[in-house]
């Protein structure tokens, strides 16, 4: 994989991460207002798409989410489901990068 890959992906992952943290720590400061809150679909697609560092650091630093076993196994799913969907790609751009040379 070429260090430009590498780069693009740390980004997209720091990135997602510090916004899954955004995320969890203005649900937990809504879910303290009794304010609108952030739907778990939300928290949980944030995850899918490489978000999920960041979102264990809000779930133990706002100590959120942390208890509801629905939304444990869910979440866990997604991280699953992120690792997969990377090594996928990330086979499919290796075939593809040997194809091209």
């Amino acid at each position: 994989m070429s260090q430009n890959a590498i780069v693009v992906c740390s980004v997209w992952f720091g990135v997602l991460s510090l916004v899954s943290v955004a995320v969890y720590g203005f649900d937990k400061r809504r879910a303290k207002l009794e304010g609108d809150r952030v739907p778990e679909k939300t928290l949980h697609i944030l995850s899918l798409l490489g978000g999920w560092p960041g979102a264990i650091i809000g779930q133990k630093l706002f100590r959120h989410k942390t208890i509801k076993t629905r939304f444990r196994l869910v979440f866990w799913l997604t991280v699953v489901g992120n690792l997969v969907i990377s090594v996928i790609l990330y086979a499919a751009f290796q075939q593809f990068y040997t194809w091209l040379t």
